[in-house]
C-alpha cells in the first residue's frame, strides 16, 4: 500500500509539471525495487491523472460546441506522439530509452531549452493565436516527450512558450493535450490487460486511482496559481540539479 501512495503522489505531481513523470516513476521504482510498477497500477495511476485533468476542465469540455475548434487542433496535435509511441512499443525500441544515461542528459539538455522558451516574450494568447498549424508544430514537439527525461509537460510548455504564449496559456494548451495523450495510453494498457486475461481490480488500483487523481487535480490548481506571478526558473534549476546527480551515478 505505501508503494502504490508514494507511485501516485509522484505520477499526480510529476504529470503535470515539467520535470518528467516517466522518469520520476522509473527512477524511484528502481532505487526501492518496487514490485507493484505493474501494468494494472499502470492503468490506475494513468487514469487518476486523465480523470484529474477532465474534471478540471469540465466546464470547456462540456462546452463542447463552442469549444470545438479548440479541440479539434487538441486532437490534432496528439496524433503525432501517439503515432510515434505506437511505434516506439510495436518495435520494441521504447526499454533503450530507458537507460540512466537517456535520463539524465535529457533531463538536463531539455530543461535548458525550457529556460531559454521562457525568456519569449508574450504576445499571442490561446483564444485568438492558437492556430491549427501552431498546434501540429506543439504536437511535434510532444514527440519528444517518449525519451523518458524530456517530460511531456515540460516540452509542450516550452514549444507553446517558443510561440510566445503566455505561461499560463502554455500551461492550458500543455494540460489540455495530456487529455487524448494519457486517454490513449490508458486505452493500449488496457489493451494489454485484456490480451492477457487479466481482469481483476484490487483495492490497491483503487487506490492507484483516487491518490493519482488528488495529487494530479491539487498539482494543476496550484501550477496555474504558481504561474500567474512566477516563471519557470525553478524547474529549469530543479531538472538540471537532478539531471547532474543521476549522471554522476550513471558514470
Amino acid at each position: 500500500m505505501v508503494e502504490v501512495i508514494i507511485l501516485s503522489i509522484v505520477q499526480g505531481i510529476t504529470e503535470f509539471l515539467p520535470i518528467s513523470s516517466s522518469a520520476h516513476l522509473i527512477l524511484i521504482s528502481k532505487y526501492f525495487n518496487f514490485s507493484n510498477g505493474n501494468l494494472t497500477l499502470d492503468v490506475s495511476l494513468h487514469l487518476g491523472s486523465l480523470l484529474a485533468i477532465i474534471f478540471y476542465f469540465k466546464k470547456e469540455l462540456l462546452d463542447f460546441i463552442v469549444n470545438k475548434q479548440l479541440f479539434l487542433k487538441i486532437i490534432l496535435s496528439s496524433i503525432p506522439v501517439i503515432l510515434f509511441g505506437f511505434l516506439l512499443i510495436k518495435l520494441n525500441l521504447i526499454d533503450y530509452l530507458r537507460s540512466y544515461k537517456v535520463i539524465g542528459w535529457s533531463t538536463i539538455i531539455f530543461g535548458i531549452f525550457l529556460y531559454f522558451s521562457d525568456r519569449q516574450k508574450i504576445k499571442n494568447n490561446i483564444n485568438n493565436d492558437f492556430k491549427y498549424s501552431t498546434a501540429l508544430c506543439i504536437g511535434l514537439f510532444q514527440v519528444l516527450s517518449l525519451i523518458p527525461g524530456v517530460s511531456r509537460s515540460g516540452i509542450t510548455i516550452t514549444g507553446a512558450r517558443f510561440f510566445n504564449f503566455s505561461r499560463v496559456d502554455s500551461a492550458k494548451i500543455s494540460f489540455l493535450l495530456s487529455i487524448p495523450t494519457l486517454g490513449a495510453v490508458s486505452i493500449f494498457n488496457i489493451q494489454e490487460l485484456i490480451t492477457e486475461k487479466n481482469f481483476s481490480i484490487s483495492f490497491l488500483n483503487l487506490s492507484g486511482v483516487f491518490f493519482s487523481f488528488l495529487f494530479s487535480y491539487i498539482t494543476i490548481k496550484f501550477f496555474i496559481k504558481f504561474l500567474r506571478n512566477f516563471n519557470l526558473t525553478l524547474f529549469v534549476i530543479y531538472r538540471v540539479f537532478l539531471g547532474l546527480i543521476i549522471l554522476i551515478y550513471a558514470y
